[in-house]
């Protein structure tokens, strides 16, 4: 077993983090990833370092430590970007409350309302076209509509 330790060098640490780079896309969760990068900056600074295989070892593990925290100030920046914009993959929550003008009239319950570039289903009492009304509920694609 110490043989093998002996025996680590530059190579071996560049494909063992090419090999748990390629895991990652495998079995997704960015953990593999993370120990990957750490194998490969390991690997790079043994082409200019050539250190034993102890500090090897213990570069990797220091790496493979520190992209710990890296990863989370990493995953809590993405996800402040998603609570800038909280409608981002909801957009019809971010309708709600606001007031457009029916394109169709709304008969026995449903018509249509023309927002931006889309049309969209509509449910409420009837009121005919052209009428104001205002977005109580998001259901999907299905909008809930009060006069306004």
């Amino acid at each position: 077993m110490s043989e093998m330790f002996v025996t680590l060098g530059t190579w071996n640490w560049l494909i063992f983090g090419v090999i748990l780079m390629a895991l990652e896309l495998l079995a997704p969760g960015v953990f593999l990833f993370w120990l990957g990068l750490a194998a490969l900056l390991v690997g790079l600074l043994s082409f200019a370092i050539h250190p034993s295989w102890e500090m090897q070892i213990l570069m990797f593990a220091i790496f493979a430590a520190c992209a710990v925290p890296l990863w989370r100030r990493i995953a809590r920046s993405s996800s402040a970007v998603s609570r800038s914009n909280p409608f981002l993959n909801r957009r019809a929550d971010a309708l709600v409350g606001r007031v457009f003008t029916l394109e169709r009239p709304i008969i026995d319950g449903s018509g249509t309302v023309k927002i931006d570039d889309t049309v969209w289903r509509v449910a409420g009492p009837d009121t005919p076209a052209g009428s104001r009304v205002k977005i109580v509920q998001a259901d999907g694609a299905s909008l809930t509509v009060a006069a306004a």
